[in-house]
């Protein structure tokens, strides 16, 4: 098997010392490399491709508006495949009168939610409303903005003197930390009082921690209690499910299990399935209709927002997730995924976590379960976990640092959530045996 690795060509990748092969297809959660060897996509790409690979039904969609019309400015045309994605979406996002912003990836998206919380506060007329707290162990994206919102420290560093840094409070981590979710949202209100509520413009979170705490999930109070925080000291709640949205946590979105509604909420990996990098920002009408009335525009933009084949895409997808009922499929093979991880690692002695909801789940190593001493980041445990799966014909998703910013090693797993059964058991069994196999 031939391996394509830095420098050969003209390409270079953000992992350059590693070899990859060429892919030569992909079919349903399988992926093939040029020698015919086989790999389950145990990550979705990451947790990009939830209706699986060679799905011909998007890529004729795809085809048509191309065909009709490839590319239009947003500022001077609408297509069908925008117009009818948003009137569907607006049926499944849990906000009322919904109005979406589409552009090319969750950064971007991220992005704009900023831009666009400070925009709605500046229509309110509160014009000293510029703070957006995040959390730390967070990620919301590579754009500076992004990162200044987003806690993964590793990431931050080589751009610290470049960032309008903002505040952070610490999430909700229930396996390192024992505070309630009550306790944990409290943080919030003191950040708020802290920089003073005629500062603080929003709150962005994930609903579920994503790469950076490996499928944290909050204890069930966090949410409303972040909710009623927002309302007190009028913060707007910005949902991040670039990640967890579309069904990957078992419902619609990550915040649905809390029945909290947010005022903003930004999706982008699954929103067209893998097949055209595309995401959105969904934000209330009567929101969208006073800044038009008070500022007459949005001060944002993208070349290749609100794209019609991007939207034909998804739309495509949407149209299999809710016919394949994959949500459904999502919640069923995520609780067999759970069952399965903790019979297979539970008492394993260097597993100190298994944690996830639907289709998104995590494996938290440590040295010693007893007093979770994360292993040193200099091992990277994660990433010879992650060479030993790939060997194997695995692929799945590794980071570093959930412990304290450095250290400590995630391995997750996040297939396409069109998986069934047996592809779960193999799923597992690969991993088990990847980590037997190091530890």
């Amino acid at each position: 098997m031939k391996l394509y690795k830095h420098p050969h060509g003209r390409v270079f990748y953000r992992k350059m010392d590693h070899g990859r092969p060429q892919i030569s297809h992909g079919e349903g959660i399988y992926l093939y490399d040029e020698s015919g060897k086989r790999y389950i996509d145990g990550s979705g790409g990451p947790l990009v491709v939830n209706v699986g690979h060679g799905r011909a039904d998007i890529v004729q969609a795809m085809t048509r508006q191309a065909q009709k019309a490839a590319y239009v400015h947003a500022l001077m045309f609408t297509s069908q495949p925008v117009e009818q994605l948003s009137a569907e979406l607006a049926e499944l996002v849990p906000m009322p009168d919904a109005r979406f912003f589409y552009l090319s990836s969750g950064s971007e998206v991220v992005e704009g939610a900023v831009k666009l919380a400070r925009q709605i506060q500046q229509a309110r007329g509160e014009h000293g409303r510029h703070l957006v707290v995040g959390r730390w162990q967070s990620y919301h994206g590579m754009t500076l903005g992004a990162l200044a919102v987003s806690g993964r420290a590793g990431l931050r560093a080589p751009y610290l003197e470049m960032l309008r840094d903002m505040p952070h409070i610490a999430p909700p981590y229930p396996y390192r930390d024992p505070a309630s979710g009550t306790e944990a949202a409290d943080r919030l209100e003191a950040a708020i009082l802290e920089h003073g509520p005629e500062n603080v413009a929003a709150f962005i979170a994930e609903p579920i921690s994503g790469a950076s705490l490996g499928a944290a999930v909050p204890p069930d109070d966090y949410w409303p209690c972040i909710r009623q925080i927002c309302d007190r000291y009028g913060v707007l709640l910005i949902a991040d499910e670039v990640l967890v949205g579309l069904g990957r946590t078992g419902a619609w979105w990550g915040i649905d299990h809390w029945q909290v509604q947010p005022d903003i909420l930004v999706t982008s990996k699954g929103l067209a399935g893998g097949y055209f990098p595309l995401g959105f920002i969904a934000a209330q009408h009567s929101d969208v209709e006073l800044i038009r009335q008070t500022l007459g525009d949005w001060n944002h933009g993208g070349t290749f927002s609100h794209h019609a084949v991007g939207c034909a895409a998804a739309l495509a997808t949407l149209h299999i997730i809710q016919r394949e009922g994959l949500v459904e499929n999502s919640a069923r093979m995520g609780a067999l995924m759970g069952q399965q991880l903790r019979a297979a690692l539970g008492d394993h002695p260097k597993v100190g976590d298994i944690r996830g909801r639907g289709l998104f789940w995590g494996l938290e190593l440590v040295q010693d379960r007893e007093t979770k001493r994360p292993f040193p980041a200099a091992q990277r445990l994660d990433w010879r976990i992650w060479e030993r799966a790939f060997d194997l014909g695995l692929v799945v998703y590794h980071s570093q640092g959930c412990a304290d910013g450095r250290d400590g090693d995630l391995i997750m797993l996040g297939p396409p959530l069109i998986v069934n059964e047996a592809q779960v058991t193999e799923m597992v069994t690969l991993l088990a045996q990847a980590i037997g196999d190091l530890l």
